[in-house]
């Protein structure tokens, strides 16, 4: 197999990230290219989320399996295909079900925390920070929140100041200094296209 590529996305909550993972997956293309997420790496929260804005930090990096995202990374660097686990935002658990990922040429790979993880950071090639204004991530994430995830603007609110600041603050920003590009929302689609070319 050719040598593959895995490429770190990753800035705020809220700063277009997934929109630049997926917009570059599709001008490369699903054949050569795969694109996953932190995400689906969440613990099962289950059993202590209280409410919304509650007791559970989603923005920490201990509510995510960041050894099991590490061992898949090397998996498929390796041109081994793994099973990633789903997380359910409704219930906030894992389910039992998991989703085959396939080993490509190009791995996207988009998460708020993956450029801050040491175990992490020696399986990507590149890595993209995208940097995005704090009251533009909020307006965003409150939106998300209600729409795709049964949240309630309230509880958005008591999260971001309370959870997504600051855990922006301690941990995302600072890992601006690991990205090999840091893309302004000014010139999103021209970095894009730039990056994609580059795979080519």
């Amino acid at each position: 197999m050719n040598k593959i590529t895995i490429i770190a996305i990753t800035g705020g909550s809220g700063s277009g990230k997934t929109t630049f993972a997926r917009d570059l997956l599709d001008e490369i293309g699903a054949d050569r290219c795969g694109l996953m997420y932190q995400d689906s790496y969440y613990i099962d929260q289950s059993s202590r989320f209280d409410r919304d804005g509650g007791a559970v930090n989603f923005d920490h990096p201990d509510s995510l399996d960041f050894k099991l995202m590490g061992e898949h990374l090397k998996k498929l660097k390796a041109g081994e295909d793994v099973e990633i686990p789903l997380y359910d935002f409704a219930t906030h658990s894992r389910l039992s079900e998991v989703q085959k990922f396939n080993s490509k040429e190009i791995i996207l790979v988009d998460g708020i925390l993956i450029l801050s993880q040491e175990i992490l950071r020696p399986h990507f090639d590149r890595a993209i920070f995208i940097d995005c204004d704090e009251n533009l991530r909020y307006e965003r994430r409150l939106k998300r929140d209600v729409l795709e995830r049964g949240r309630t603007p309230e509880g958005v609110k008591a999260q971001f100041q309370a959870q997504v600041k600051p855990m922006h603050d301690q941990f995302v920003e600072p890992s601006r200094k690991f990205a090999t590009r840091v893309v302004n929302q000014d010139d999103f689609q021209a970095a894009m296209e730039v990056v994609a070319d580059t795979l080519h």
